[in-house]
């Protein structure tokens, strides 16, 4: 992308609703693949689910997005972005209103596969979008603006939300009908107020030469791509399993209501949201490194923490809430400044799209399957002891990664040196 030229014709009132629409739409992608894990302890019942079931669930999203996440953004440069942004709305605001007209195990797994697949195209698509929007000064900012709606949306507000629905509607079958309708209006407005972007189809490069498209194979020679991916993995085995599987911790193991529950998951969300813009901020002073192995240690010792709080909802917020700042920052940390700047040139969004790719497939969709096991099997509070591990292979990962903050990647080299054309390439 031509910085010059964007800065030249850039349009602020097209950006603000770009923005605005696309990061209540990545919300919504939260809070309809969320919403299943505080409706679950009603659902178990009615449909004879397990904890096994649940992960399984949670899981084969993950995989099915992780997929389509890697793949499709090539697809979204043929066909046209905005026809891919309007069709995954409709389909995964749909899929999760069939949600709630299933009648079994069998059936409920095939719809989660199609939201994964639905909302794995949509992720990649819309953050590509919000950055063309942005002025270049501010499309970091933006793209982690939307970002964090899915943890503000999907994690914070999605249990107190579906939990009050709950006490107005006849039952959790019309907690899922109705989650339809947000997300259609969205296509709606989407569809009418999106542009498509005019390097449809082109190879420009970010400097906005038309080059030789690089090689993929690229990315496997720069370290600290390789050791987002597995950062990725181990950080999103914290926080996806957390989020799958504490639900039912605190009513099947500590006993709260389902108001409690849904006030303690909040947590989740409100930590996350924070997170992601925190971590980011933090890491441009302390470094990149420093900041990461930090927040993996205290992602686990704060998951620790709530495993040694019993029955008390403030406490358990409140550990909740520092679990899912580090968790969940991590996941804008890596996919953001670390991916970017472990990237080859002209491989930026491939980095972040394998990063994040990996981790969903294994951190968001092996390890929640992993975790229904252990619960069924040991007991749902052992799920927390697989999260807390999880994180701490995180920080001895994240250890081996080398340091790229712009502001201390310049005391090593000369200070006129552009911090924007740094890779890390292993010689």
């Amino acid at each position: 992308m031509d910085d010059s030229l964007n800065t030249a014709r850039h349009d602020a009132r097209y950006e603000r609703t770009t923005l605005i629409l696309l990061g209540l739409a990545f919300g919504l992608v939260g809070l309809d693949r969320w919403m299943i894990a505080p409706l679950f302890p009603h659902m178990m019942h009615d449909l004879n689910l397990t904890y096994q079931d649940l992960g399984i669930l949670i899981g084969i999203l993950g995989v099915a997005w992780g997929i389509c996440s890697t793949l499709l953004g090539r697809l979204a440069d043929r066909v046209g972005r905005k026809r891919i942004i309007v069709g995954a709305l409709v389909a995964f605001s749909l899929l999760s209103s069939f949600s709630g007209f299933v009648g079994g195990f069998g059936a409920l797994l095939l719809v989660r596969v199609a939201m994964g697949m639905a909302e794995g195209a949509f992720l990649p698509t819309s953050v590509a979008v919000v950055g063309e929007a942005a002025h270049p000064s501010r499309r970091g900012f933006n793209q982690g603006l939307q970002m964090s709606m899915f943890a503000l949306i999907g994690f914070g507000l999605a249990p107190i939300i579906v939990t009050q629905l709950l006490r107005v509607v006849p039952s959790w079958h019309w907690v899922f009908a109705v989650s339809a309708l947000p997300g259609l209006i969205l296509a709606l407005l989407a569809a009418k107020s999106l542009r498509e972007s005019d390097t449809l189809g082109s190879h420009a490069t970010g400097s906005g030469i038309n080059n030789p498209s690089p090689r993929w194979i690229e990315l496997f020679k720069s370290r600290n791509v390789i050791i987002a991916m597995c950062m990725m993995l181990c950080a999103m085995s914290g926080i996806f399993v957390i989020g799958a599987m504490v639900p039912n911790y605190l009513v099947d193991y500590l006993h709260l209501d389902s108001q409690s529950m849904g006030g303690v998951m909040s947590a989740i969300g409100f930590g996350g949201f924070l997170g992601e813009f925190g971590l980011a901020g933090i890491s441009d002073f302390a470094g990149r490194r420093a900041t990461t192995v930090a927040s993996f240690i205290l992602g686990a010792l704060s998951v620790y923490a709530f495993t040694q709080i019993g029955p008390y909802p403030l406490w358990l917020f409140v550990s909740l809430f520092l679990a899912s700042f580090f968790a969940l920052g991590l996941l804008g940390l890596i996919t953001g400044p670390i991916a970017s700047e472990a990237a080859p040139p002209g491989l930026v969004a491939s980095a972040i799209g394998i990063a994040s790719g990996t981790g969903e497939i294994f951190g968001g969709g092996v390890a929640p399957v992993v975790a229904g096991w252990i619960a069924q099997n040991w007991g749902i509070e052992h799920t927390l002891t697989f999260a807390s591990a999880g994180l701490l292979c995180g920080a001895a990962v994240s250890i081996a990664m080398r340091e790229t903050a712009p502001r201390l990647a310049r005391q090593k080299t000369d200070p006129d040196m552009r911090s924007t054309n740094s890779s890390d390439v292993i010689l």
